[in-house]
């Protein structure tokens, strides 16, 4: 039975969330990433097993290191989700602030 993980579960993490912001702007080995986190290597590695099982990253071997980038394509499927809301709240905003500029206080 093949458990696929839910992308929004993984990005619901603190520490996976940092993890893709590290990877954001370059590739890094798992010792890399890990140096930049207060937790254990393996612990890390799970972090980094399930971002990539989501395909949120992905891995590239150089010799005999593994580098993980990040998958703008998995990344923008994530944001075209979330677009609809943000446009909604976005709106809800925008109406909000007008009624508060013409809200008269009674006196």
């Amino acid at each position: 039975m093949n458990l696929r993980r839910d992308v929004f579960q993984a990005i619901a993490d603190p520490t996976r969330r940092a993890i893709l912001l590290l990877v954001s702007s370059q590739s890094m080995t798992a010792g890399a990433i890990a140096s930049n986190f207060d937790t254990a290597r393996p612990t890390v590695s799970k972090h980094l097993q399930i971002l990539t099982e989501c395909e949120l990253l992905e891995q590239q071997q150089n010799g005999r290191e593994i580098y993980y980038h990040l998958n703008p394509h998995k990344m923008k499927a994530i944001a075209d989700f979330i677009e609809p809301f943000r446009a909604m709240w976005d709106d809800r905003f925008n109406k909000l602030e007008d009624l508060m500029k013409n809200y008269q206080p009674k006196k």
